[in-house]
């Protein structure tokens, strides 16, 4: 019969602390998020009237994904700076720089797609990619600004201990994520070339999301080669690592309202560990995956290696830390 904590342990196992302190979100943040989320909203409601295609994907799907994007990460931010505990200007400063260059980013995006157009890796001198262009050179801020919070919280704790855990491994991760995208640049197809635009013009492009194939055949939905390597599956697969981790924290602390051995922060925060760490395995493995020109659907026996690999370090030191817990408990 599993027995019942009393409203103080209640309080304690609860460790996540999402609004606990009467602190507020990060208001540019969540506005960020919040328009990020209408974006998604409207350009899926907009793909089955709107017929028009890129590259034969609707000219929606892209300020779909970025809206998803802004929305969960964005929030996610707000919410880790509403509980910093030390250099909380400092890090409202650099959230704000975050949501300032974050709203023109998906902006530009979204007003490249309604005029039925590419957004990246074209090279047409109109007024509107001129435009387009130049917002996207202020894209690396969004990486460093991260980094700049992620080194921020490595002198603080924030929340107890899982909590912490949390928010240093998922800017790590959303780091990496971002890193990922820059890489493209550097790994991806390259060649010059001329597809049309939505509305038959012929568009100058120059580079590619793919390796192997730089336009590649998309996936539904994701818009992710089927033909080639892709480093959107890693960016995207890095870049929410925060949510994942969030939600397993979550996951937790509900459970530790039933299981008096996951009470211990510590155990939380070890479980939290370990799942980053075959998370980052995953990560790493679609990096390599996508440089080895290999479509993300069609992996061969050595990457179904390497994701079968991350998976089991992460559940073997799971498992581990769970046998201990009990063991100390019972």
């Amino acid at each position: 019969m599993a027995e019942t904590p009393s409203a103080g342990t209640v309080d304690r196992a609860a460790g996540l602390m999402l609004t606990q302190g009467g602190r507020r979100w990060h208001r540019p943040l969540v506005a960020l998020g919040i328009a990020g989320g209408a974006v998604a909203l409207f350009s899926l409601a907009a793909i089955p009237f709107d017929d028009r295609t890129l590259l034969g994907d609707s000219v929606w799907l892209k300020p779909f994904k970025f809206g998803f994007a802004f929305f969960a990460y964005a929030l996610s931010l707000a919410w880790l700076l509403a509980h910093m505990t030390r250099r909380r200007r400092t890090g409202w400063a650099i959230g704000t720089v975050f949501a300032v260059v974050g709203l023109v980013d998906f902006t530009v995006v979204v007003a490249a797609a309604a005029a039925g157009t590419y957004s990246h890796f074209n090279t047409a001198d109109t007024p509107l990619n001129q435009a387009v262009q130049f917002a996207f050179d202020f894209v690396p801020l969004l990486f460093l600004t991260t980094a700049a919070i992620g080194v921020l919280t490595l002198f603080q704790r924030i929340g107890d201990r899982a909590v912490t855990a949390v928010i240093r491994w998922g800017l790590a991760l959303s780091s990496l994520g971002m890193a990922a995208a820059f890489f493209i640049l550097s790994v991806a197809e390259q060649s010059d070339r001329v597809r049309s635009d939505a509305d038959g013009d012929a568009i100058p492009l120059s580079g590619g999301h793919g390796v192997g194939d730089p336009d590649g055949n998309g996936m539904l939905l994701t818009g992710w080669s089927t033909t080639g390597g892709d480093l959107r599956v890693s960016h995207f697969i890095g870049l929410h690592g925060m949510q994942v981790l969030i939600g397993l924290a979550v996951l937790l602390s509900l459970l530790a309202l039933r299981r008096a051995w996951l009470r211990d922060d510590r155990v939380r925060a070890a479980i939290i560990r370990w799942a980053a760490l075959g998370y980052l395995g995953i990560f790493a493995t679609t990096v390599w995956q996508a440089v080895r020109g290999q479509a993300f659907t069609a992996p061969d026996n050595a990457t179904l290696i390497a994701f079968a690999a991350s998976v089991l370090v992460a559940v073997a030191g799971i498992t581990a830390t769970v046998h201990r817990a009990r063991a100390t408990t019972d």
